[in-house]
C-alpha cells in the first residue's frame, strides 16, 4: 500500500511474512499466492507490500541463482506485490521447541551474520521497485547481551563498516539505495533507542534520510520497555540517527500482576519457543515470563509479544495501542516523515489461524486498522 504524505513523498506500509515464515522458495511462493494475494484483493488495493524473510540457505539461493530469484518475482507480479523491504533479523528456520536467545545468533561477531546480510542486500536490490527512493532491511540488535565486550563490540563495528561499504557499492552498481535498520529489543545489546543512538550515531549523515545504516524502530520493543515516544525521538534526533524503517504491533500489558488470573493469561500469549521478556514499570524485567515471580507484583507488566493493534486482548489485559499511535504520528504525521517503510509486525493472533485464509483476514483487518490510522495523519492513499 502507497500513501502520499502532504510533503509529496510516498510513504509504503505492508506486512511481514513471518506470519507465513518459509524455509524453502516453493514454500514462500506459496505463502505470496494463498494468504499475500489474497490480502491484497481484500484491501482493494493496485500493489501491496510485503516484506519478506528468508533463512539464509534461501538467501543464498536467490544471491545466486538467477532462475530463482525470476521465479520469485513472476510470483510477486502476478498477485501485484511489491518489495521494498526485508527482514534480516532471523538467520535460521527453526525447528527445535524452544529456541530462546539462538533467535539472535549468528550475531554480528559471527562472519555468518554479515554473509547473510550482504546477500539480502543483493537480493534486495534486484527486487526493489524502480520508482522507490530507497530499500530497508531490518537486523538484530548486536547480539544478546551475554556474553558482551570491548573485542567483541570493535568486531560488530568491522562486520557494520563493511555492509557500509558493500551498500555504497551496490548503491553505484545500480542504482538502488538500500539501507540497514538496526532493532532495538528486550535483553540484548541495543535495548534501548538511547543505547542505539549511540552506537549509530557514527553513520549519521548531515543531510537527512541520507544515512546508509540507521535505526528500525519497532513500536511494540519500545512499548515493553516502557519507553516514552516523545523521549526516544528526541535521543534519535540529538544524535542524528535516522529512522529507517518502523514495524508497528502492539504489546499486551497487565495493570495488577497481582490478578493470578491475569497473570495466567498473559503467560498463555505467545508460545514459548521464543522468548517472552517481562519488564515491570518503574523496575526491573526478566527475559521470560517463566520467570516473572522475581517481579515485585507492584506495578504493571509489559510483555514481548507482537499483538494486533485492531483485536484486543481479553480483559482484564490491555495493550500498548496508545504508543503505536505516538509512534505513528512522530513517524509520518509532520511535514516531513521520519521513514517511509511501515512494517506491520505481527506475531500473536486472539487464536491460532487455521489455514492461510484465515490468516489472511485477520492481516487484512490490521492493515485496514493502520490505514485509517494514517489517513487520519493525513496521508492520502494511492489508487
Amino acid at each position: 500500500m502507497r500513501f502520499r504524505h502532504r510533503d509529496g513523498s510516498t510513504v509504503h506500509l505492508g506486512y511481514c511474512t513471518t506470519a507465513h515464515p518459509a524455509a524453502e522458495l516453493d514454500e514462500l511462493i506459496d505463502g505470496l499466492d494463498n494468504c499475500a494475494g489474497a490480502v491484497r484483493k481484500a484491501l482493494r488495493v493496485p500493489v501491496l507490500g510485503v516484506g519478506l524473510w528468508f533463512p539464509s540457505r534461501l538467501a543464498d539461493r536467490l544471491a545466486n541463482s538467477p532462475s530463482s530469484l525470476s521465479k520469485l518475482r513472476r510470483a510477486l507480479h502476478r498477485n501485484r506485490l511489491e518489495v521494498v523491504t526485508l527482514n534480516g533479523t532471523p538467520h535460521t528456520h527453526y525447528t527445535e521447541k524452544v529456541v530462546g536467545t539462538k533467535l539472535y545468533c549468528p550475531d554480528w561477531t559471527d562472519p555468518e551474520r554479515l554473509r547473510y546480510t550482504l546477500d539480502l542486500i543483493d537480493v534486495l536490490a534486484d527486487l526493489l521497485p524502480t520508482d522507490v527512493s530507497y530499500g530497508s532491511i531490518s537486523t538484530v540488535p548486536l547480539a544478546w547481551r551475554m556474553p558482551w565486550s570491548r573485542t567483541r563490540s570493535r568486531t560488530a563495528r568491522e562486520a557494520f563498516d563493511r555492509v557500509e561499504q558493500h551498500l555504497a557499492r551496490t548503491e553505484s552498481r545500480t542504482g538502488r539505495t538500500i539501507r540497514l535498520a538496526v532493532e532495538t529489543e528486550p535483553g540484548c545489546v541495543l535495548e534501548m533507542v538511547g543505547q542505539a543512538a549511540a552506537w549509530l550515531d557514527r553513520y549519521s549523515s548531515p543531510d537527512s534520510g541520507a544515512s546508509r545504516i540507521g535505526l528500525g524502530l519497532d513500536a511494540c520493543h519500545l512499548a515493553v520497555q516502557f519507553e516514552e515516544p516523545d523521549e526516544a525521538f528526541e535521543l534519535l534526533w540529538q544524535a542524528g540517527v535516522d529512522v529507517v524503517k518502523g514495524q508497528l504491533s502492539v504489546a499486551p500489558t497487565l495493570v495488577d500482576p497481582a490478578d493470578a488470573s491475569a497473570r495466567y493469561m498473559l503467560g498463555q500469549l505467545g508460545t514459548a519457543k521464543y522468548l517472552r521478556q517481562v519488564r515491570e514499570w518503574g523496575g526491573p524485567g526478566v527475559d521470560d515470563i517463566d520467570e516473572s515471580w522475581q517481579l515485585s507484583g507492584h506495578a504493571a507488566w509489559r510483555m514481548h509479544a507482537h499483538l494486533a493493534a485492531h483485536a484486543a486482548p481479553p480483559a482484564p489485559l490491555s495493550t500498548t495501542t496508545g504508543v503505536l499511535n505516538d509512534c505513528l504520528t512522530r513517524l509520518v504525521g509532520g511535514g516531513h516523515p521520519l521513514t517511509h517503510h511501515l512494517e506491520s509486525e505481527v506475531y500473536v493472533w486472539p487464536r491460532a489461524p487455521k489455514s492461510q485464509q484465515s490468516l489472511a483476514k485477520r492481516i487484512t483487518k490490521e492493515l485496514a486498522w493502520l490505514r485509517d490510522r494514517l489517513t487520519a495523519l493525513g496521508l492520502e492513499e494511492l489508487h
